[in-house]
């Protein structure tokens, strides 16, 4: 890959269409390495939908990663997923969340999707957090169980991806309006919310996001952009996938002026070690390819270490030709339709 080649692979992008021919155009003709659908991206029926990802795949043998937030119950962008949610879940056996994620899988791979940003690790039992009615537990031992169930049941059909590390649950307030905190010192976390990650990781979960969340106690930077939540990822729980940030628009609309810069949130993402930026809020039809020519200015300048950038590059390739070895999106199952 050139330089240019390597920026644009490492970038998710979105637009809201749902015409595949201007998708199609978005990500091949900018050479993104992926693309995420939400409501807006998602027509009235599975047939209309699989046409729209089929589009996005200008080449099978080396697809795009096509992502989507399907976790079912209050965050669900396929209408027709009727399987059980996180509020049911979290009360359920782990035999539940494996077959409720099985089934869910099985939905996304049908659509013609091969990545889902389905399964939430954060641990809080208290009804008062953003993320109570997307956790699968109050505590952790049960979370990581129902955690590695649901990647068990994703399997080969979508990639699965643990969020939102390090943690939502011990950090109050909404990622999509602030930059929630948590006062968890790192031994605390070690004990308690680092738990169900380590689990999905030990499972084979292939992508793991880290959630816009400050721990002044680990450091000061949202774990997004810190190279030490990296560290602690990659080097005391073994996750060797492909990281990838929750959506950099979320920093934007946090009002902190540092964050105001999208590009610049972008090349310090991947300077932290993250491996795929995702950009959905604000992004218009020429939010990537400034992403893309913004990291490039990035390596050149030496702002980005090329080396990291290769690594990022490689590790997306790599998820990207497991995808098309695993045949995402080809068989049919027509049972996996709920009653009803």
């Amino acid at each position: 890959m050139s330089l240019g080649e390597k920026a644009a692979s490492v970038v998710m992008g979105h637009i809201p269409t749902v015409d595949p021919g201007t998708a199609s155009a978005y990500v091949s003709g900018n050479g993104l390495g992926g693309f995420i659908l939400m409501g807006s991206n998602v027509p009235g029926d599975e047939e209309s939908l699989r046409a729209f990802t089929d589009a996005l795949t200008a080449n099978p043998s080396f697809p795009p990663l096509i992502a989507i937030d399907q976790e079912g119950g209050d965050v669900s962008r396929l209408p027709w997923d009727g399987f059980p949610g996180a509020r049911t879940l979290r009360d359920a056996g782990a035999d539940a969340a494996r077959d409720a994620f099985a089934a869910r899988a099985a939905l996304v791979d049908r659509a013609g999707l091969n990545v889902n940003f389905g399964v939430v690790a954060d641990v809080t039992g208290d009804r008062s957090m953003f993320i109570f009615g997307r956790s699968l537990g109050a505590d952790p031992a049960a979370t990581a169980e129902r955690v590695t169930a649901a990647v068990a049941g994703e399997g080969v059909q979508a990639a699965s991806t643990l969020k939102h590390f390090p943690g939502h649950g011990a950090a109050p307030g909404d990622s999509h309006a602030g930059i929630p905190e948590s006062g968890m010192t790192l031994a605390q976390w070690r004990s308690t919310d680092a738990v169900p990650f380590a689990a999905g990781i030990e499972a084979g979960a292939p992508l793991l996001m880290f959630g816009h969340l400050r721990y002044p106690a680990v450091d000061e930077l949202p774990a997004s952009l810190s190279p030490e939540w990296h560290r602690i990822a990659r080097e005391e729980l073994g996750f060797t996938g492909v990281a990838v940030t929750d959506d950099l628009g979320m920093l934007q609309a946090s009002g902190d002026p540092a964050y105001a810069d999208p590009v610049a949130n972008a090349v310090a993402a991947l300077a932290a070690g993250s491996d795929l930026v995702l950009s959905v809020m604000f992004s218009t039809a020429d939010s990537a390819p400034r992403m893309v020519d913004g990291i490039v200015a990035a390596v050149e300048s030496g702002a980005l270490p090329a080396a990291r950038l290769e690594e990022a590059a490689t590790r997306v390739a790599a998820l990207r030709l497991a995808r098309a070895d695993a045949g995402a999106g080809f068989v049919p199952c027509p049972e996996c339709t709920p009653a009803g």
